[in-house]
C-alpha cells in the first residue's frame, strides 16, 4: 500500500478462535469497505458452517447510504443469517443500541450491543479474545 492511499475503514482483528471473525470499523466506510468485510466473512463461512462475529466501531463518521442497498450488501446480510451464531457490536453511535434492540430479536443471530468501555465484557460474551 502506498503511504498516501486511504487505509480501509473496515479491518480484520486476529482472534484466538478460527470460528470467530472480528472486525474494526474506523471512521467513515464506503461500499468498497463493506464488500471487503463481506469477503472476509465469506472466507470464514467457507471454513466453518457457523461463526461468531465481533465488531468494534471507533471514531464513527458515518457511511455512504448507497452502500446499504447494493447487491453485495443484501447477499451478505442473507449469508449472515445462515452462518452467524453470536454477534457482539461494540461502540459506535448510540442509535446502534436501539437498532440492535429492535432488529436483533427478529433474526436467528444472538446479538448484543456493548458500549465502548464494555469491550472486555463483549469479548467474554462472544467467547474469544484478540491476539
Amino acid at each position: 500500500m502506498h503511504p498516501l492511499e486511504a487505509v480501509p475503514a473496515i479491518r480484520r482483528i486476529d482472534t484466538d478462535r478460527d470460528d470467530l471473525c472480528a472486525l474494526e470499523v474506523v471512521g467513515h466506510f464506503t461500499s468498497a469497505d463493506l464488500e471487503n468485510a463481506y469477503g472476509l466473512l465469506e472466507g470464514a463461512y467457507a471454513v466453518h458452517e457457523k461463526i461468531d462475529l465481533f465488531v468494534r466501531i471507533t471514531r464513527y463518521e458515518g457511511f455512504d447510504w448507497g452502500a446499504a442497498f447494493t447487491d453485495v450488501t443484501v447477499r451478505g446480510k442473507t449469508q449472515a443469517l445462515r452462518h452467524i451464531r453470536k454477534y457482539a457490536l461494540v461502540g459506535g453511535p448510540g442509535w446502534l443500541r436501539t437498532m440492535v434492540g429492535i432488529f436483533g430479536p427478529l433474526t436467528s443471530i444472538e446479538t448484543r450491543y456493548f458500549n465502548a468501555d464494555e469491550e472486555a465484557v463483549a469479548w467474554e460474551w462472544v467467547g474469544g479474545r484478540p491476539v
